[in-house]
């Protein structure tokens, strides 16, 4: 019985030592608790800014730039594509009738056109951008250039019908189109590279609230020649921040997409201009420069315009004028009447 009984209380010691020790070390872990995992902090998502707008992209634009001629007739309107473009010039290609260099690459429409014939300045801006030309036709000095591969380009006299397609809805040669995919088909057709190798240097700010003052303008009007048709007026819509833009009181409107051409800013370069022929084409001066007006965020700069390795860029005391970040509207003029006669605007 003695020795059950101390067998008994030796049972119970040890386990009175066990229950002991578990506790100590519950309070021991208690004290000196086991870090909770850290977790990874957020990074910042990293945005690139498309070379020819300046907007924040979440994936770099490498995409080599496209141009088109565009057709600028009353006929041909409304154009398709315009609202998808980065960059619009508009030139005189016969007197005071203009058409549209758009230059294509964040954004590459479905449909673009009319598409028109091609000028020699016209191929020599496209050459500066190093970029894909696209046209329909040419004046004779255009296909000395495009005849001695100074582009890379597709031109509808030889794919007509092919990556061209006439619009049943107009009359030629009013009615020309070309798609993004087929502008990209003829591409490896002609064995050109479609990744951008010329970047740009045009600058912008990071917003529009960084624009250093101007003169105050809420309305832009340019002219070429007395023809209301090739007017354009640009009202500032301060709530977007943007300009929409009319001619002879019709609203520029995407044919394609229905949507508004909307521009952050509108540039205006004056240069020599010479008629050179029966039919009224023009001799237009890009190389050596000369006075700009700069419109944006509802304000204007008197500015210069200089080419700078083949790219015709707006200049500020010396330096690369900036932009707001959004679509361009480069309009270039003659020096006569010059644009103090061609631009007007009110506050």
């Amino acid at each position: 019985m003695k020795g059950k009984l101390r067998i008994g209380l030796m049972i119970l010691a040890i386990a009175m030592l066990l229950v002991t020790a578990c506790a100590k070390k519950e309070v021991k872990e208690e004290k000196h608790p086991k870090p909770e995992k850290e977790t990874d902090t957020e990074k910042p998502a990293v945005m690139y800014k498309a070379p020819f707008t300046g907007i924040d992209m979440k994936k770099e634009v490498t995409s080599r730039p496209i141009i088109a001629t565009i057709n600028n007739h009353p006929l041909a309107r409304p154009q398709s594509g315009l609202s998808e473009a980065d960059i619009v010039y508009e030139l005189a290609a016969e007197g005071n009738v203009t058409r549209f260099l758009a230059l294509f690459q964040s954004e590459l429409p479905d449909e673009i056109g009319p598409i028109r014939s091609a000028r020699d300045y016209f191929v020599q801006i496209a050459k500066g951008l190093d970029a894909f030309y696209v046209a329909h036709g040419y004046s004779p000095d255009a296909k000395k250039l495009i005849d001695n591969n100074v582009v890379d380009n597709i031109n509808g006299m030889q794919y007509d019908g092919t990556l061209f397609q006439r619009s049943k809805e107009r009359k030629a040669p009013h009615n020309s189109y070309i798609s993004g995919d087929n502008i990209l088909k003829g591409s490896e057709k002609v064995k050109a590279t479609m990744e951008i190798e010329k970047k740009p240097t045009f600058v912008f700010f990071d917003s529009i609230e960084n624009v250093e003052q101007g003169d105050p303008v809420t309305t832009v009007t340019v002219q070429y020649g007395s023809d209301p048709n090739f007017k354009s007026t640009y009202a500032y819509e301060s709530a977007l921040g943007k300009y929409t833009r009319t001619v002879n009181g019709v609203k520029t409107v995407d044919k394609h997409n229905d949507k508004n051409v909307e521009l952050s800013n509108i540039l205006v370069f004056e240069t020599a201009h010479k008629t050179i022929d029966s039919e009224g084409r023009q001799d237009v001066d890009i190389q050596s420069g000369g006075n700009a007006y700069l419109f944006h965020a509802g304000v204007m700069k008197q500015i210069q315009w200089k080419n700078v390795d083949g790219v015709l860029m707006p200049m500020e005391n010396g330096e690369v004028a900036k932009l707001v970040p959004g679509k361009t509207w480069i309009h270039i003029v003659s020096t006569t009447p010059g644009m103090e006669t061609s631009v007007t605007h009110t506050p």
